[in-house]
């Protein structure tokens, strides 16, 4: 089972916790990420695109001229796919991009990052990610003091309920900070350091090694 270093806001190590090798220690599967990846970017496509048919644009119905004898071509209405400002043939309507991906392959995806992103040495443990106040100054400091610039993505993960460090989180660019039980693929794959709490890594450690 990996040991990961649990460190204080001064960067000082101060224990150690034990994490499982069914969460934390899975091979990479390069297919699997894929998959859960395209499944949470399908459903949040808003799938609002829409043309109009030709029996909904404006324009009147009326033949424009006789069938015969003018030496253009025949023509039955302005509204026709031919005519600029006419209907559109095939084009898009609205419609639900979403589809359902099993949840063992959805949590078998975020296993998978996870372990990945310990064996690059990406995963550090805070023993409790308290701050004094809110302010954005303060945070700043501690992300410094941890080694995390401002040239690098960081997601803090952390238990519901820290609101000095939901506020002070929030001005801070290539900084994202999220629950432990929102964890989602996108947003580990998107940031390049993860920031947990020892709280928050216990209570996934649990959650996704029992398959909840």
């Amino acid at each position: 089972m990996p040991l990961v270093d649990v460190r204080n806001l001064q960067n000082e190590v101060v224990g150690q916790i034990e994490l499982s090798d069914a969460v934390f220690n899975v091979p990479l599967n390069r297919a699997l990420i894929y998959d859960a990846v395209r499944c949470l970017q399908a459903g949040q496509r808003s799938g609002t695109a829409s043309t109009k048919t030709r029996g909904e644009v404006a324009g009147a119905g009326r033949k424009l001229w006789r069938q015969k004898g003018t030496g253009r071509a025949r023509i039955g209405s302005l509204r026709s796919p031919v005519w600029r400002h006419g209907g559109t043939v095939h084009g898009p309507r609205p419609r639900d991009y979403s589809y359902t991906l099993p949840k063992r392959m959805r949590q078998g995806a975020v296993r998978v990052v996870l372990s990945e992103r310990l064996r690059e040495g990406n995963i550090l443990v805070i023993e409790a990610l308290e701050l004094s106040d809110h302010r954005t100054k303060g945070l700043a400091g501690v992300l410094g003091m941890l080694g995390i610039t401002g040239d690098r993505r960081a997601l803090i993960i952390d238990q519901p309920g820290n609101q000095n460090l939901r506020l002070s989180s929030r001005n801070l660019p290539r900084i994202t900070q999220i629950e432990s039980g929102r964890v989602n693929i996108v947003d580990l794959l998107g940031h390049e350091r993860l920031l947990f709490s020892r709280a928050a890594i216990v209570e996934l450690d649990k959650m996704l090694g029992r398959g909840d």
